[in-house]
């Protein structure tokens, strides 16, 4: 009888163990609703069942269900708060983790390695040393927290607290020279890595296999090859390492050789010959290779989906991926991609809703798509389904929102978000300069400032362009000392958005000479430049920059036809601007705009060339917009010719339907005619149409503050009032603060 329990207590644990194996190894694959069954149908759990699929769950993305799982357990072992604090540490969630860490009955040497890993990770350095000091005089003489710290400090740069630590270190292992030569290489400082490699005590393929990679990312393959070359016994680590560099920037021949010298390959080195076709869009020979591959894993097919995807053979790449014999998130993701960068959101819905397990990315993708074809509804309700949103998630959807001029629903959603980064902020701060909300722009600039959030090129462009909207000229002056203190002096895009700036404003020799600075100058800076001599009235300097501008072989574009025939029109270059207009297209095969037609009749117009200007209109071979018919009725009115000024009116109310300023021109017209009767009916048509009308706003900057009048605001009712509330310096003001470095 004995004999027969003992066999089915053998039996029963060997099952124990092979399911709880088999848990690891779905978790593994990603296969986690796999794993989850496994573990639900287990007759008997131990605390290795337990610790297994927490471990999985928390591998996988579900950390929140692991930390469920982990206050389930019946009983725990220190394996089994490890395992929790190591799902925290892969998950970024830092608090927490020391949470857990706090509350832990017991340590081991691992535990505070991984709290101290998960400091240095965040960055939170600080932190981390206060706990690497706390640490028992039992684990002082082990290297593995030392190499921690060590690492953490070589990834901030802060090379002298890393070397400071190391040379202090008791006992050195392989570890901990390969954690400070990695602080050197990952930083680019290749120098001091090599110094800091002529002096290590302990080399290893690691060591070598750095050194390498520090290289390529730097761009110097040839210091790369060397090394590679005289590495003693290179591993696969190396010989990818080496093809992947040569692959990143185009040797991809180079890539191949290194590929058919390599002693021995495995999945990994096939991989990464597969990938350096697909990243040089070389479709025929990744398939070629595809083929002949002697095995493949999910990357293998991820990989070939992708370089499908990126050469637009959708329909292949959707083949491909219903020829893999299982499911597999990352290649359906790829295809979902696929379908999202050509509009083709229904298809990329239904592999979306075929996903088992549904990560981040997939919903971040479709949410993206979505955002992309500005359906916001739909994006809302995937990110409403999403347990777990990240800082990705909350992004796209202000940005979205913006997009669409729902700034409300932007603001609202950046509120609702727990932590922001730079994204978010300039996503906010992007988003009211596109709405026209210049204003709100330069206030919430102020406010990412007070939250010591650091602007990157991307902020700093968005908030002078805001500056140039409402020609808020002292508030521009604080951004450009903000970007000479910052290191953006030389940025090109910031560069551009000041030209534009001080042109707007009026300070045009500020404009010229930030212009002159720049080394690398682009269309944009040209044009820039061509435009803020048009809208200061310089238009023969406007003429004399578009000359050197060609003769430096800067092709114009369409932005710099609209800027020189502007300032053609307003000083009266008439003929010029009839020349360029035909150079535009017969030289430089640039197709016209209704933008530049609209130039041509100001220009045509302003000189009472209005049987001209009134055939181009009635010869476009495009739809006229606002701009063309509205440059022509101003010139009749200029001119004074009302037949033609009322056939002109007419036409606008498709374009404006709610702008009263065509009426005006046209009433006054009339009456300067003395056709009274046709006066009064336009008034009423005007009185009808202001009712709908949204007020009208101005800015004003008067020592260093933005003020902003509204139209209908019952407070302001005349000029006299104005000029009091201005001397006061106005008791409501939209104030923009002076910003502090």
């Amino acid at each position: 009888m004995k004999q027969g329990l003992l066999r089915v207590g053998k039996k029963g644990g060997r099952l124990v163990f092979n399911q709880n194996l088999k848990i690891t190894q779905l978790g593994k694959l990603g296969r986690i609703e796999d794993a989850i069954e496994v573990f639900s149908e287990m007759a008997q759990k131990n605390v290795v069942s337990y610790n297994s699929m927490v471990s999985a769950l928390a591998k996988n993305g579900k950390v929140d269900d692991a930390r469920s799982l982990f206050d389930k357990m019946p009983s725990r072992n220190l394996v089994s708060w490890n395992t929790m604090l190591s799902g925290y540490l892969h998950s970024d969630r830092t608090k927490e983790a020391y949470d857990l860490f706090s509350r832990m009955p017991e340590r081991d040497l691992f535990s505070w390695t991984l709290i101290i890993t998960c400091y240095t990770r965040s960055g939170e350095l600080e932190k981390a040393r206060k706990l690497f000091d706390l640490l028992p005089s039992d684990y002082k003489n082990d290297a593995a927290c030392w190499n921690a710290m060590i690492s953490g400090y070589g990834k901030k740069g802060r090379f002298d607290d890393a070397r400071s630590l190391f040379d202090k270190m008791p006992v050195k292992d392989s570890v901990s020279w390969n954690s400070m030569l990695a602080g050197y290489t990952q930083k680019g400082e290749m120098h001091l890595a090599s110094l800091f490699f002529d002096e290590m005590g302990e080399r290893n393929v690691v060591s070598w296999n750095l050194m390498v990679d520090g290289f390529v990312e730097v761009c110097d393959l040839d210091s790369a090859w060397k090394f590679f070359q005289k590495i003693p016994i290179p591993n696969v680590v190396s010989w990818v390492t080496m093809m992947s560099g040569f692959a990143r920037y185009g040797r991809i021949v180079d890539a191949r050789k290194t590929f058919d010298l390599m002693p021995s390959r495995n999945v990994v080195s096939w991989n990464a010959m597969l990938s350096a076709y697909v990243q040089n869009c070389q479709i025929d020979e990744a398939i070629k290779l595809f083929d002949e591959m002697p095995e493949r894993n999910a990357v293998s097919w991820t990989t070939m989906i992708t370089g499908y995807v990126r050469v637009g053979k959708l329909d292949k790449a959707r083949e491909l991926l219903d020829k893999m014999h299982y499911k597999n998130t990352a290649a359906q993701t790829a295809m979902m991609h696929g379908y999202v960068q050509f509009n083709r959101m229904d298809e990329a819905r239904e592999i979306l809703n075929d996903i088992e397990t549904h990560d981040v990315v997939s919903y971040n993708t479709m949410i993206a798509g979505y955002v992309q074809c500005g359906r916001m509804d739909s994006a809302l309700h995937l990110f409403k389904q999403m347990a777990n949103k990240d800082m990705v998630s909350w992004n796209t959807m202000i940005a979205g929102y913006a997009q669409v001029g729902e700034i409300d629903r932007a603001l609202e959603i950046f509120e609702e978000m727990g932590e922001r980064n730079l994204i978010s902020w300039n996503s906010l701060v992007t988003g009211f300069m596109l709405n026209g909300l210049y204003l709100d722009a330069l206030k919430c600039f102020v406010l990412m400032r007070h939250e010591e959030i650091k602007p990157d090129q991307l902020t700093v462009a968005s908030v002078l362009s805001s500056c140039s909207s409402i020609a808020a000229l002292q508030v521009g002056k604080q951004i450009h000392n903000l970007v000479m203190k910052s290191g953006y002096v030389k940025d090109l895009v910031i560069c551009n958005a000041l030209i534009t700036m001080y042109a707007k404003c009026g300070r045009i020799s500020k404009a010229e000479l930030i212009f002159k600075e720049i080394d690398h100058k682009d269309v944009i800076s040209w044009n820039s430049l061509i435009g803020g001599y048009a809208m200061n009235g310089y238009g023969k300097k406007a003429l004399e920059v578009l000359e050197n501008m060609i003769l430096k072989r800067v092709a114009p574009d369409q932005v710099t036809f609209i800027a020189i025939l502007s300032a053609c029109s307003y000083a009266g270059l008439v003929d010029r601007g009839i020349e360029l207009f035909k150079y535009m297209t017969e030289v430089c095969g640039i197709e016209r705009l209704p933008e530049h037609y609209a130039c041509v009749i100001d220009l045509l117009g302003r000189v009472g060339r209005l049987d001209e200007a009134f055939e181009i209109v009635s010869e476009l071979k495009i739809e006229a917009n606002a701009g063309v018919w509205g440059a022509l009725l101003s010139a009749c009115r200029m001119h004074g010719h009302a037949e033609l000024g009322k056939y002109v009116a007419r036409k606008l109310p498709a374009f404006e339907p709610h702008k009263t300023s065509n009426f005006v021109l046209l009433s006054n017209m009339y009456a300067e005619a003395g056709r009274w009767d046709e006066v009064q009916e336009l008034r009423a048509l005007m009185k009808e149409s202001s009712a709908e009308k949204q007020p009208g706003c101005s800015w004003i900057e008067v020592r260093n503050h933005v003020h902003t009048f509204l139209s209908s605001d019952s407070t302001q009712v005349s000029a006299t009032g104005i000029c009091r509330t201005l001397s006061d310096h106005m008791k409501s003001i939209i104030l923009v603060p002076e910003i502090h470095i």
